[in-house]
């Protein structure tokens, strides 16, 4: 039985066997020639926005639903391309719609979460940059997005969005739901420990105190967004909006060097990107602060001569030709730099009338930023109180509509800067309305035995009630 047991083992072991099918390749190659096609069409130059679109819907639409590798990587050129014919054709709310409704939902069902947050955003940023303009299409397309991620629970792209729906909120100036939002996206961020993009919240935040005028808390917003950098490696795009932040807030406390050096290191990183979109700016704040720094210096060497402020000086510290000559002036020239370089001559030679020529010439490039036309306001303010007393500074009488004349304003502009000249301590004078006149008084010299003796009695009072204190307490531990 043994025996036929092995020999029946053996029959059964060399028995002929049937040829085996090779298994398919998983990975092999489907045929999308057709998808390849009609994406290679779109690029017929002949061919608008308009005829674009129906080709890129059916080849996200097609009947045979591949979504294999090849397909699904034809398919995120599908949407990509078909983002751009919306933008391009004006064809706003279908943007809005696109990647929310119908037309990508078995695309985005058949891929993964990874993939489809990778596509969600591309095509968020292809769209805020192709129509930046469109806020209102921006913000709507952001609020479509986070409902629906809460829908399929989709934490992180939520997050995300979020915080680009705060930058967009910022450009639309309602600041205060933006600061709403980022208050609580950065609650859910600082559990998380997302570095990254509590760096890029912490900037929005920054920018949204900054327009509310809060400037404390926009500094601590900015460093917390500096420590949670050092941390990671952050994007030269980013880094320099880190710095051009930084360069913004010094400049709002007036030390135009330090805010200087950053805005210098922000236009340099955006210079070897190529951005001119975003460089220019930094090289007009740059501009800023050089020809404010040196109108500043300037008043303080002539304010140094009693009675001197607003005497021209022989240094030119406002001249930035410096900054505007060689490759750098070629590639940024335009009227941008043009009229920062007006501004920069009028104010060297501190001609008010000029400096409102200026202003009148380029409305748009002086105007529209808000940090400019803040700091230019203030810049005429200087202007017009180094010419007034340069002006007044012969007469110990002279008529008001004298001096308006002189300087080319109306009398009722002269009249409330002359007082609030004067309230400010700036030159010693009353104004004689009833005669028109403005009587300026020589500055007396201050008696410095006076004020010493005063200091003295200052601080024999505090010594006295020191001593009255201790000396109630020491009663009361008596008793």
């Amino acid at each position: 039985m043994s025996g036929e047991g092995v020999k029946m083992e053996v029959e059964a072991s060399t028995a002929p066997s049937e040829p085996v099918k090779p298994a398919e390749d998983e990975n092999e190659e489907e045929d999308c020639a057709d998808l390849a096609d009609l994406l290679d069409s779109i690029n017929d130059d002949a061919k608008t926005a308009a005829d674009k679109i129906p080709i890129l819907t059916s080849v996200l639409n097609e009947p045979s639903n591949r979504y294999g590798p090849v397909a699904s990587a034809l398919k995120e050129r599908a949407v990509y391309a078909l983002a751009r014919a919306y933008c391009e054709a004006d064809r706003h709310d279908e943007v809005v719609s696109l990647l929310t409704g119908t037309t990508c939902a078995a695309f985005f069902a058949n891929i993964t979460k990874a993939k489809t947050a990778k596509v969600v955003r591309a095509v968020l940023d292809a769209v805020c940059a192709l129509a930046p303009t469109e806020l209102d299409m921006q913000s709507q397309i952001c609020r479509n997005i986070i409902g629906w991620c809460q829908a399929e629970k989709r934490t992180f792209l939520r997050q995300r969005v979020e915080a680009k729906l705060a930058s967009v909120l910022f450009q639309q100036d309602k600041y205060g739901e933006a600061l709403t939002l980022v208050d609580n996206l950065l609650v859910e961020l600082k559990k998380l420990d997302d570095k990254q993009l509590l760096v890029e919240v912490h900037l929005v935040e920054s920018k949204i105190h900054h327009g509310l005028r809060g400037v404390a808390k926009s500094k601590a917003a900015l460093t917390a967004s500096r420590t949670n950098a050092n941390a990671i490696y952050v994007a030269p795009a980013l880094q320099s909006q880190i710095d051009l932040m930084s360069g913004v807030l010094h400049c709002e406390e007036g030390d135009y060097d330090t805010a200087h050096s950053y805005f210098l290191e922000a236009f340099e990183q955006l210079d070897q990107l190529d951005d001119r979109e975003k460089a220019v700016p930094c090289l007009k704040y740059m501009m800023l602060c050089k020809i404010l720094d040196g109108l500043s210096k300037a008043l303080g060497i002539s304010g140094a001569v009693p009675g001197a402020m607003g005497i021209r000086s022989d240094r030119n510290d406002a001249d930035i030709s410096g900054m505007i000559s060689g490759k750098r002036g070629v590639k940024y020239a335009g009227s941008d730099v043009e009229a920062m370089s007006a501004i920069a001559a009028a104010a060297s030679k501190r001609s008010l009338k000029e400096y409102e020529a200026v202003i009148v010439k380029y409305p748009h490039e002086l105007q529209d930023d808000l940090l400019i036309k803040h700091h230019l306001s203030t810049l005429q303010e200087q202007l017009l109180e180094s010419n007034l007393i340069r002006i007044i500074e012969p007469y110990s009488c002279v008529e008001i509509d004298h001096v308006a004349s002189l300087i080319e304003m109306p009398l009722g502009v002269i009249e409330k800067k002359l007082s609030q000249m004067i309230l400010d301590g700036k030159f010693h004078g009353i104004l004689d309305q009833g005669k028109g006149q403005l009587i300026v008084y020589e500055d007396a010299d201050t008696d410095k035995a006076m004020e010493k003796g005063l200091k003295v009695i200052e601080n024999m009072d505090k010594v006295v009630t020191s001593l009255f204190s201790r000396s109630q307490n020491l009663r009361s531990m008596m008793v």
